[in-house]
This record gives C-alpha cells, structure tokens and sequence, in this order.
C-alpha cells in the first residue's frame, strides 16, 4: 500500500483504533482457542430473509461495499447495513440487548465482549466457525468463561519503529532481539545524537497498551486461573523496572513534546516509539525517508509477546434471523473478501490464511505485523476492564515520573483491580 493511502486510513481510523484497540479475553492462557465452547451448527447454507447490521466508524460508512457482494451471492438475503457513531455505540447496543429491538449483527469493541455477554447478549459462536482458521490472540478476544461469542473481523499488532541510520551511525545495525538489545538500541541512537532513543509513554490514557507487552514477556498473565488479578508478582516488578528504566536514563522523554512523535521520530529528536500498522504512512507523510526506518518485533525476555487489537463481530442473542445473521459473518471471514476489504479501509485481515495474499506478503512492513500476531495477547474480557486500566494507567505514571517504585507501582495496581474486580 501506498504511504498516502495508509496516511488516509489512519487519519480516518485512528479514533476508532484508540477505542479498539483496548481488547480482551477471558483466558490468558495459551490454547484457548481450541478450549473455547461453542454453539450447535447453524443452517447457514439454507439462509434466506433479511438482517440489519450495525458497523461503526470507517467500517460503518463502507460496509454496504461487501454486503451488496454478498447478497449478488446470495440472493435470497437482505442485508441492511447502518453507519453507528462510536461515541454512541456502546450505549446503543447495550439499550438494544435491554430492549430487545436492535441489529442481527453488530461490530464489537472488544472491551465489551466480557459486558455483553454477562447481559445475555450476543450469541455464542457455532460450530461452523472454525477457531484455528483465526491468529489465537484475536479469536480469544471473543472468549469469555470459556465460550466464544463472535469472531475477531480485524486486527492490528505493535511493533518498534526505530531509525536505522541513527541505531547504525551509533554502532547498533540489527534489530533488537532481546530487553537488553532494546535498551542498547536505544542508547545507541542517542549517542548518534537524537534527544531521546525511544519514545515511551510515562503514563496516562492508553499507557497500559505500551506497558503491558512487557509485562507479557516478563512472564506475567492479568488473571490467574481462578479469576482473581495477579498484577503484583515478580513479572509486573521486573516489567514496570524495565521500563522505569528508560525515564531513569533519560533515554526517553518524561512527557509528550509540542511536535507530535511523526514529527520527532522524522526529524531525528526521537529515534523510536512502539505502535501500529497505521503509523506506516503517517511517518513517511511526516517526512521521515523509508530508507533511513524499519520496524522490529516486540523485543523478547521470557516471551516476545506484543499486543493484539482490531474489532470484533457479534450476532445478537435476540436476533430472528441467525442461521443469515450467521452466514454474513462467515463470509466476512472468508480469506478473499479479507483481502477485499483491507483493499477497501486498509483494515488488516483476522485469518491468518489472508496474510498469505501478496497484497500483504509483498509488503515487508506490513509483513512484519503479521509475524508479529502469532504472538500477540490481549487483556482479559471482562466487563470492568477499562476501570482497571485507568488505575494501570496511574500506577505508571505514578513510578515513571512519580516518586513511587515499581514494587509501590505493582502494588498499587493490584489493590485497585481486586477493590474493582473482574466483573
């Protein structure tokens, strides 16, 4: 893809990506997706009638494009489709599930997931859907108390940006394989002479995403297998140091500069930051030369774990109409109309089987994120996720330009999430 056409995406789907990209599932733990229950088959092969179809943002504004190949398909099916601002969304759906009277199929933060299907919602995912044909972080978005609900429709994935010149003129010209080659990374390019190696952000809305990756790769899981938070633990200790450790040093800034990191990162101030495949063309749009930057998978200590986000597609526990409402959601995860609609909004396709299309093995970049979801994990789905990160996001910022330590830091989170629980 075009550096312009990712900088159009982006600047369409960035807000949506801030309020997606916070996803969840209930199980932590590896396998899920094949230990997921789901529902009986459903007759999708005989489907016929009419469904209406909630879709928000970007998504919301170009779905009619696939639902009108799909009924040239399938004829004997209606698909109506309704654009939903995402500042309305969530109260939406929750009012249809109360009333009873709302779409077949909906999009679906992935934060809601664990919501929802405590209110009864959303219809757990048949049989027909098989889960292996989705990257297992994303399918395990759906999962909550063991059964799935939906399939993940698109994902993104973190990786390092970093300078190459700088990392090269500084005496570091491989990626980053480990924390430790991170950190040597990092020092590298301020010796080249940017102000900061990395950016990383001190705390703050959004902060756990940054952070959690490296609690991941310490090791760390959010719950245990009895549900109860386990923030606490030496993972999180050894994680939230790591990290410290660049504010100590002074290798990354203590706040958010004037100019916007595009910006820094183009100009050399900064030399690398952590984020997704949106960045792509609005680096390169900032002025930043393709030939002076890469991207790098997540750096790995137990693990190289990164972090998975994107949206979700669920049917309606209500809905009168689930073998179409059904049949809709299988095509949309369908390799080829994957492809299609990451041709169309540049989102990026859930199965993994699209990954091999050379729209997107072609590309080196864009690769590199797909490599980087067979090791992507998501925070568990539970209805009071977004509480807890909010206190994640605290304790951060109180360790990383507070005066708390990393043991106060962890400490601090694990109170606030048992105080708040899991729902």
């Amino acid at each position: 893809m075009s550096s312009n056409r990712w900088a159009r995406a982006a600047a369409l789907t960035l807000g949506a990506m801030v309020l997606l990209t916070a996803c969840g599932r209930a199980d932590e733990g590896g396998g899920a997706s094949e230990a997921a229950s789901q529902a009986p088959e459903v007759d999708t092969g005989g489907a016929s009638g009419e469904i209406s179809v909630w879709a928000m943002g970007t998504e919301g504004e170009n779905l009619d494009v696939l639902a009108e190949a799909f009924t040239a398909e399938n004829p004997d099916i209606t698909v109506n489709v309704t654009a939903v601002p995402w500042d309305a969304a969530h109260d939406r759906i929750v009012n249809a599930i109360a009333g009873g009277e709302g779409p077949d199929v909906t999009m679906i933060g992935t934060t809601w997931m664990g919501e929802f299907a405590q209110l009864g919602g959303i219809d757990p995912t048949p049989a027909n859907i098989d889960p292996s044909q989705f990257f297992e972080g994303a399918w395990n978005t759906t999962v909550v108390d063991g059964t799935s609900y939906g399939v993940p429709w698109y994902v993104e994935t973190r990786l390092l940006y970093y300078r190459t010149d700088l990392a090269s003129e500084g005496g570091v010209t491989e990626a980053p394989a480990t924390w430790d080659d991170l950190k040597a990374l990092a020092e590298s390019i301020q010796a080249a002479g940017a102000e900061y190696g990395i950016n990383l952000q001190p705390g703050g809305t959004g902060s756990w995403q940054t952070f959690m990756p490296f609690f991941w790769q310490a090791g760390g899981e959010i719950l245990d297998g009895d549900g109860n938070f386990t923030l606490d633990g030496g993972p999180c200790v050894e994680a939230l140091t790591f990290y410290d450790s660049f504010f100590e040093e002074g290798l990354t800034a203590p706040a958010a500069g004037d100019v916007p990191i595009e910006g820094q990162f183009a100009n050399g101030e900064v030399g690398g930051f952590i984020s997704g495949p949106w960045m792509i063309g609005i680096v390169t749009d900032a002025g930043a030369d393709p030939a002076t930057w890469t991207v790098a998978h997540q750096p790995t200590e137990e693990a190289g774990t990164s972090f998975v986000g994107g949206s979700n597609l669920g049917v309606l526990a209500q809905s009168d109409n689930k073998d179409a409402a059904w049949a809709f959601v299988e095509y949309l995860s369908q390799p080829d109309v994957q492809i299609s609609w990451y041709e169309t909004v540049s989102d990026l396709p859930s199965v993994k089987s699209a990954w091999d299309d050379e729209a997107l093995a072609g590309d080196e970049l864009l690769s590199a994120f797909g490599d980087q979801l067979a090791d992507a994990k998501a925070p568990p789905a539970i209805a009071t996720w977004e509480q807890v990160a909010a206190e994640i996001d605290a304790a951060i910022e109180q360790v990383t330009v507070g005066d708390a330590t990393p043991e106060e830091g962890c400490a601090t989170m694990q109170e606030a999430a048992t105080a708040i629980g899991a729902g």
